[in-house]
This record gives C-alpha cells, structure tokens and sequence, in this order.
C-alpha cells in the first residue's frame, strides 16, 4: 500500500521533465526558468527532510503518507489549470513539500514489518519498485501531454494522487500490530538533541555523502534534463527518448536487488560498491562528452545503464543511517541521508540550466555541444561528494574501531593474505 503511494510520488516528481519543452511554450520561459521550477521543488524537498523525519519519528508513516499524497495532488491540480509562471511556481511546491513526506515515510515501514537481515534487501526493492513512477511520467504522461494535451495530462496525475491516499487511509498500517498513535510530546530541546546526536555520528554523514554522489546523476537525468537532452541534443523522438528512461527505471530494478544481496552479505565492504557506482556514472558521461558529435543509440543505452546503477548505490546511504543510529532517531538520521542527493541535484539543475542560457541567449535552441558543456558540471558536484566519502568513511571505521572493536582492514591486506593477483596463486590455479 505505502508502495502505490511512493511510485504516485515519483510520478508527480518526474512529471515536469517530460513535460519540460511544453511548459517553456506554455509559459514562454527559458532554460533557467524552467531549472528554477525544478531547483525549487528541490529545495522544499530538501528542505523538509529533517522536520518530516522528526515528525515521522512520532506519528509514524501513514498520517505522512496520506498526507504527502494529497498535498502532491492538490500542486497537480493547480499545475493543471495554470497559465501562468506564479501558479506553476506554486505549484512546484505543493509537490516538493508532499514528495518529502512519502520515501521516508515509507522507508520507515521497512524495519517494522521485515526482519533485520532481510532489511538490505527489501530496502533496495522499496526505492526501486517506486521508481516505477518513472514510467508512468516517460509513458503514459508524456502519451497524453502529446494527445489530450496539458490539462488532461496534469489532472490525470492529481487523481492518481487522491487514489492512493484513499487506499493508504483504508490499508496502511504503521506496524503488524495496526496503526501505532502519536508518540508522546517532546519538547524543542529533545528534538535538537536527537538531530544533533544523529548528525554527530560519521556514519550518518557517510550515508548522506553517499546518498549526496550517487543519486544526483539519474535524478537530473530523470527529472528534467534528460529528456531534453535526449530530443534536443541527440535528435531522438519522443518514443526513443521514453523507451531509454524506460531502460533508465527497470536498470535499477534488476541491479537493486543485486546491491541489496551484496551489502547484507558483505557490510563491512558497502562503501567499495558506492565508489563503483560513482565511477559507471562518470565513465558513462565521460563516454557521451567524448564522443564527437550525436552518440549513437548504443552509446546512449550504454549511458542509461550507468546512470540507473545512481538508485541501487543511493540506498545504501539510508543502510548506513540505519546500522548507525537507534531506532528512536531513525527517521532524523535518514531525513538527513535524504537531504544529500537532492541538494546535490538542485544544483546540478540550477548550473546545467544557466548554462544552457548562456550559450543559446536564453532560447530553446540547444545542440550537443550546448548540452555537453552543461553536462559537464556534474563531474564538479561528483569530485565534492566523492571527497566528503572518502572522509566522513574514515571518521565511520574509527568509531566502529572504538566504540565496537569492529577494525575493518584494507583490501589490499586481505587480497595479499589470500594471494589474489600474485603469481603463486595465478600458478595453482
């Protein structure tokens, strides 16, 4: 049930990069307007994410839910009916703000009704089932932004907003035991300190890092800038382009539950297959901007691939806020996981955007050259968040050192322990 909810969300957040050309003629904006819609989104989004998570820690998930369901609906609604930029902006919003109460709130879920060992799993299977949501922006949406037109499009989209929330309310339950009721009123002080305490811990700041790097290349990619990318820049039709961010979702559909295996089974070595999912996203941009011209389609395939490893590696942030927070700040450790990928996507939006307009005077002209050079500021977001890893996984393994005994050894001395890539092991073998 909470599920339906989360891919109506993804849904509603995707629906604007579908719709991005549409809404430059419909409203007679450029590049960094329509950026400015999606940053702002962000932005509420974001910054929602610790007072959603500290709420979630008393009502539970199903009055967040319900809630987040119908506030999405109702900026659908207005998005429906708006002809001009100030309702658009409102819009936007509404979604951001009723976005940022749905992941976590269903992530919650997950510890509550699945046992511990199967958490990793089930985790990477919630955020990858609910990018289903994808879809149903690259598909059906986009097939009635093309037919029906803006209007039909958009109030489609709020009342699969209002279905879900009726089946939540009637459905969803927080625990197996039903419904749990709102936790005891704590004071200003206690919430200051439960953030804190979650922010003090390196693993907290590991997953947010974590979540900072990997997620942001698909989500500007999905949420605005690739579908533009893909029919201005690259000359594709709109079925192509919605056939590649099909690809896009059911990759990380079929490597989510690889990721989830690998982490319950190896937990000690998690921040070894994030620093892999950084690299395919690099590598896979790195293919496009270097190939002259218009990349082929399988050069293209090649690059969605990459990106949609960005959603099984964005997960493994909220397994860090998991293992290293108590239950009782669980969702202020993964609201603050959750804030990393999307302030590192509204910036990447935002820059990509003034990009744009500088190099085509604010028109929507753009070349592959245009979108390459925009693209390229990725890779400055990428090296800040590969840089804040690479540290706070330090600080991580030396309070597990201190505090548990854990020592967690580097690979190298267990490869050489085990004679892997050394002659004497290449001969028996």
């Amino acid at each position: 049930m909470a599920l339906s909810a989360y891919i109506v969300a993804v849904l509603h957040r995707t629906s604007l990069g579908v719709a991005g050309l549409d809404a430059q003629t419909r409203f007679d904006i450029g590049a960094g307007a329509l950026a400015s819609f999606a940053v702002l989104q962000l932005l509420v989004y974001a910054g929602l994410q610790v007072p959603v998570g500290l709420l979630l820690d008393r009502f539970g998930s199903l009055r967040l839910i319900v809630g987040g369901a119908l506030i999405m609906a109702a900026g659908q609604t207005l998005m429906a009916f708006s002809d001009g930029i100030t309702g658009a902006v409102f819009a936007r919003v509404l979604v951001g703000a009723g976005d940022a109460m749905t992941f976590i709130s269903v992530l919650r879920l997950v510890p509550q009704w699945f046992p511990s060992r199967r958490v990793p799993v089930v985790t990477q299977l919630t955020g990858l089932v609910g990018q289903l949501g994808q879809v149903l922006s690259a598909v059906p949406l986009a097939a009635l932004l093309a037919g029906p037109g803006w209007t039909t499009a958009f109030i489609s989209a709020a009342a699969a907003g209002v279905f879900v929330a009726i089946v939540a309310l009637v459905a969803l339950h927080d625990t197996p035991e039903r419904r749990v009721n709102s936790g005891e009123a704590i004071t200003a002080r206690q919430l200051g300190a439960d953030l804190v305490s979650a922010w003090q811990h390196p693993g907290t700041r590991l997953g947010l890092w974590t979540h900072f790097t990997t997620q942001f290349p698909g989500t500007v990619f999905a949420l605005i800038w690739g579908y533009p990318f893909l029919l201005a820049g690259e000359g594709l039709s709109r079925g192509q382009a919605s056939g590649l961010l099909t690809l896009f979702v059911l990759t990380g559909m079929a490597a989510g539950p690889v990721v989830g295996v690998l982490v319950q089974r190896h937990p000690l070595r998690r921040s070894w297959l994030v620093l892999g999912v950084i690299g395919a996203n690099a590598a896979g941009w790195g293919l496009i901007i270097a190939w002259p011209g218009r990349a082929p389609l399988p050069v293209l395939i090649i690059l969605v691939l990459a990106l949609g490893l960005g959603g099984p590696g964005s997960m493994i942030g909220f397994e860090f806020a998991r293992t290293f927070n108590p239950p009782n700040r669980l969702g202020t450790a993964t609201g603050i996981v959750n804030v990393g990928g999307f302030v590192a996507s509204l910036v990447s939006i935002l820059l990509i955007g003034l990009i744009l307009d500088a190099r085509t005077g604010g028109q929507a002209t753009y070349g592959i050259a245009d979108f390459k050079v925009a693209m390229s500021v990725q890779y400055l977001i990428g090296a800040i968040g590969l840089v804040g890893i690479l540290r706070t996984r330090k600080l991580a393994r030396a309070r597990m050192a201190a505090d548990d005994g854990v020592v967690i050894r580097p690979l190298r001395e267990v490869f050489a322990e085990k004679g892997w890539f050394s002659g004497e092991r290449i001969g028996k073998r």
